[in-house]
């Protein structure tokens, strides 16, 4: 048995919303241009729009709550999770994300949409990602999402936001790992980037 403890985010790390988001920006007249692709370039478009700031807040409650079916499993993540299972290493998603949007007039529950979709995609599955219900942790904050970082004692974590690592009581003996496939961000010695899920998986068990 590993003792390897493994926390992993869930929004844009686990799960990615640019297709959905590129076709929501779309049917909203919020996006003209085909270079326009994945979702941190349609962000930044979005919020340089009159309004902006206020279509993006929009833009988003839809991807994460109504229309999250429409997104896809990140290619790699189904194999970590399941090399983890039979490897015998605690895997967690710890995820910051409120339960409602202000600016989602559907009053869709954020929380029950991503264990939805989680669910159809076969996290709770033996055979599928073989994670329990209570292996899922949501919180209101980015500080209470540290704070059961440390609680579950993960001797790793691995997000798509390097604030996460910078939060202040984030653990010192947490091994902090950021998904970043463009790999562009400037980074403190501490965190290590990995562009793919790919390249995760040899990071923890090898290249076989």
């Amino acid at each position: 048995m590993s003792h390897e403890i493994v926390g992993v985010d869930f929004d844009n790390t686990i799960v990615t919303y640019d297709e959905v988001l590129g076709r929501i920006a779309q049917e909203r007249a919020l996006v003209l241009s085909e270079a326009v692709q994945t979702k941190k370039e349609i962000r930044d478009h979005i919020r340089r729009l009159p309004e902006g700031e206020s279509e993006w807040q929009k833009c988003q409650a839809l991807i994460y709550g109504s229309r999250i079916g429409e997104a896809r499993l990140i290619e790699g993540v189904r194999e970590f999770f399941q090399r983890c299972a039979k490897q015998g290493v605690r895997t967690y998603v710890v995820s910051h994300k409120t339960e409602f949007s202000r600016f989602d007039t559907t009053g869709t529950d954020l929380r029950n949409a991503a264990l939805g979709w989680m669910s159809a995609n076969g996290f709770f599955e033996a055979e599928g990602l073989g994670l329990r219900r209570d292996e899922v942790i949501f919180t209101a904050t980015r500080a209470e999402k540290v704070r059961r970082i440390a609680e579950l004692e993960c001797t790793h974590f691995i997000d798509d936001l390097e604030e996460t690592f910078s939060e202040t009581g984030f653990p010192a003996r947490t091994v902090r790992i950021l998904y970043e496939p463009a790999g562009r961000s400037p980074l403190p010695p501490e965190v290590t980037r990995m562009k793919s899920w790919k390249e995760i998986g040899e990071y923890f068990f090898g290249s076989n």
